[in-house]
């Protein structure tokens, strides 16, 4: 199992200068970086606890969980990789751990039964116009929820790939990166998560895929209140 506080070098794209200085000034204590981090990569956060875990209430624990770690640890960020791929690797970790409190172990390294896979990988990210007609909006909200509902039933094995590379398009470095598995095994995962969801939903399941498990309002405030409070009490918040 790897550390989920420590990253090791990586290439990918780095942190952007707007990114580093948000860091230095987290690590300096300011509220006001923390609260932005923290609004930046709930939903990426969000959705890759749930590529582990089983609902959305689990998932919202390992989101908090996971800044607390790596608020706590951010010297260990050196800006070699993405912050947002930093801590979605810590995130994973985060999640593995709270499944096996409950008596679940997951190992995202196991080998799986997919030799028989395509040996190459389709990009497929689909998207679906901003704005739409009120029709073409309620259809995409039921295929949305069909979507979710069929991802949600993939083995955590599938699910955390697919969630990385369809829904928030990680690239098959990042996603390996993060799940702590070689490239291969992220494109023939990849392959097989399509595969089983075709069988449920057929050929439109990536054109909404990047609208799948959203985080935003209440529990998007409610993340952000609960680890500042913990920040606060742990004396990490500097005043002004």
């Amino acid at each position: 199992m790897f550390d989920s506080a420590t990253v090791p070098p990586l290439i990918v794209t780095g942190s952007s200068p707007a990114t580093a200085d948000l860091v230095e000034r987290a690590r300096s204590g300011d509220k006001n970086a923390f609260e932005a981090i923290m609004r930046q990569h709930n939903r990426l956060l969000f959705r890759t606890a749930r590529g582990v875990v089983p609902d959305d209430a689990e998932a919202q624990d390992v989101v908090q969980e996971t800044y607390l770690r790596a608020f706590t640890h951010l010297d260990a960020y050196r800006g070699d990789a993405a912050l947002g791929t930093w801590l979605a690797r810590i995130a994973i970790n985060v999640a593995l751990d709270a499944r096996r409190k409950r008596g679940v172990v997951i190992s995202l390294d196991e080998p799986d039964n997919t030799s028989d896979a395509p040996t190459g990988e389709p990009m497929m990210f689909l998207r679906t116009p901003e704005h739409d007609a009120p029709d073409h909006q309620a259809e995409r909200s039921q295929v949305r929820e069909l979507l979710q509902s069929a991802i949600g039933r993939l083995p955590p094995i599938y699910r955390s790939v697919f969630i990385l590379r369809a829904v928030e398009e990680m690239s098959v470095d990042e996603t390996a990166f993060c799940l702590h598995v070689s490239d291969a095994v992220v494109k023939t995962r990849y392959l097989r998560a399509r595969s089983l969801l075709r069988d449920t939903l057929g050929a439109q399941i990536e054109a909404h895929a990047h609208d799948a498990f959203a985080f935003a309002g209440a529990r998007c405030d409610a993340v952000v209140a609960s680890v500042l409070a913990e920040l606060d009490r742990q004396g990490r918040i500097h005043p002004g």
